[in-house]
């Protein structure tokens, strides 16, 4: 994620411009993206349940 943070299955999250979430596997990396500053935050990284989507909203 360092060099291409938007390689592999990356989606914006609805409602949040700068927050995306990764899959890799039953996981979900949540993370923001900065392009003026060239900044990547990953926010929270979570299992992938019935529930994951709902908390973020």
């Amino acid at each position: 994620m360092e060099s291409d943070p938007f390689g592999g299955d990356v989606e914006r999250l609805r409602n949040q411009p700068t927050t995306f979430r990764r899959r890799v596997g039953d996981w979900r990396i949540f993370f923001d993206v900065y392009r003026e500053v060239r900044v990547v935050a990953v926010r929270y990284i979570e299992r992938r349940t019935t529930t994951t989507y709902r908390r973020r909203r």
